[in-house]
């Protein structure tokens, strides 16, 4: 097909005041109609890159893409650019009456307001079902076991008590510490104890490159959630997935759409989590955004710290079922073992069973996992928490002004005796 000269005119133009969008985005169009949708949704998604809610460049990708055969995209484009304007009409001719410009949605409310009429999830985002797990499979913990009845088992165990009192069937609980310490496991522990379903998301479940659609994706896993209540919500990387507005700058200003949309989600008057217990597990809890830390939302936290050495016992013994061992004292390992996470000690019984393994391959005979083998392995592995450790502490030491890192500042002061 030859080149239109109007359209290498105006490409022409494009090369020498590359800014202006207007001009891009009517050679998209002149693109699409020329029979070039390929090379018209390359210079639509070029506007969408630099003004993410131009309605007519998200309409002209949606039909390039349409054209290209990939309908996913094309619906994708073509949701957002209805919610930014649900009416649009028809193409530049003059109107007769001036037409309010179509903008962004400022909060989630006004997004969830938007998708009221829209179709629900056919299929969940993440992983729901029973928990399989209760307290009681996790070894040790005492502390954390005692703050988790005391602050969120207790007052969900008796809804007519909580009733009586006033207290709503809601809850949102923070677990928090250094990474491969199991908040995966306790929050999955927390839904055996409620008898509730429970339901992982993860980073990926959430997030989508496609403007407004993370936010989507958070409204319907809530809904799942409403769904199959009672049930347990539980967010990894909250530190992530809500980070600090007032950070977010330039390129990660799209992530205040997904923080806006959890406090909605939360706590919206459109919203009703009656028998929906969320829970969130993070790193790094001075990343996350205040706001998510108030009352009503996340507004009971538990510090997760390296399993006690009761807890390390627990944890090699579980990671050694199942495998060749001799007899082995692993009371005595657990004690060496100081300051290592759940991981940490997954890692020495890898390395004690490849150890074993290794020689019963050389000798030709079988040699199980020895207690030499375990100690060999424990003093090879260095704990991976250390550098987790040196930033809590200035945070403990420096940033404690609301008292937000008590406990983890009495931690590291007995660690330090």
């Amino acid at each position: 097909m030859t080149d239109d000269p109007v359209i290498q005119a105006l490409l022409g133009a494009l090369t020498a005041d590359p800014g202006n969008h207007a001009v891009r985005e009517h050679v998209a169009r002149l693109l699409l109609d020329a029979g070039r949708p390929a090379e018209a949704l390359d210079q639509a998604t070029t506007v969408l890159a630099a003004v993410p809610d131009h309605v007519a460049a998200l309409r002209t990708a949606a039909a390039a893409a349409r054209a290209l055969g990939d309908d996913a995209k094309a619906a994708s484009y073509g949701r957002l650019a209805d919610a930014l304007d649900p009416a649009p009409g028809p193409a530049p001719a003059p109107a007769p009456a001036p037409v309010r410009a179509s903008t962004v949605p400022d909060t989630a409310d006004e997004i969830l307001q938007q998708w009221s009429a829209s179709e629900p999830m056919t299929e969940p985002l993440g992983d729901i079902g029973p928990s399989g797990v209760t307290l009681a499979d996790i070894g040790g913990l005492a502390e954390v076991k005692k703050r988790l009845e005391l602050s969120f088992l207790a007052p969900l165990r008796n809804p007519e008590l909580s009733l009586r009192f006033g207290k709503s069937l809601r809850g949102g609980l923070l677990l928090w510490g250094p990474p491969g310490c199991g908040k995966t496991l306790i929050a999955r522990a927390l839904a055996g104890e409620l008898g509730a379903n429970f339901y992982e998301i993860g980073l990926n479940d959430v997030l989508d490159m496609w403007i407004g659609s993370s936010e989507r994706n958070l409204h319907g896993i809530f809904d799942t959630a409403r769904r199959n209540r009672p049930c347990v919500l539980f967010f990894d990387e909250m530190d992530a997935l809500g980070q600090k507005r007032s950070n977010l700058r330039g390129g990660g200003s799209s992530m205040r759409g997904v923080v806006n949309q959890m406090l909605a989600e939360l706590d919206g008057a459109s919203t009703d989590n009656e028998g929906v217990f969320v829970l969130a597990a993070s790193n790094h809890p001075w990343d996350i955004d205040t706001a998510l830390l108030r009352p009503g939302r996340f507004d009971r936290s538990v510090l997760v710290l390296p399993p006690d050495v009761e807890a390390r016992e627990a944890i090699l013994r579980f990671h050694l079922r199942g495998r060749p061992v001799e007899r082995v004292d692993l009371g005595k390992i657990a004690k060496a073992t100081e300051g290592m996470s759940g991981a940490d000690l997954a890692l020495v019984c890898e390395q004690a069973t490849e150890s074993a393994l290794d020689e019963t391959m050389s000798s030709g005979r079988h040699s199980p996992i020895t207690q030499r083998h375990l100690a060999e392995a424990a003093r090879s592995v260095r704990p991976s928490i250390g550098e987790w450790m040196e930033t809590a502490r200035n945070y403990a030491l420096y940033g404690n002004d609301a008292g937000a890192y008590d406990e983890l500042a009495a931690y590291l002061k007995k660690r330090r005796r």
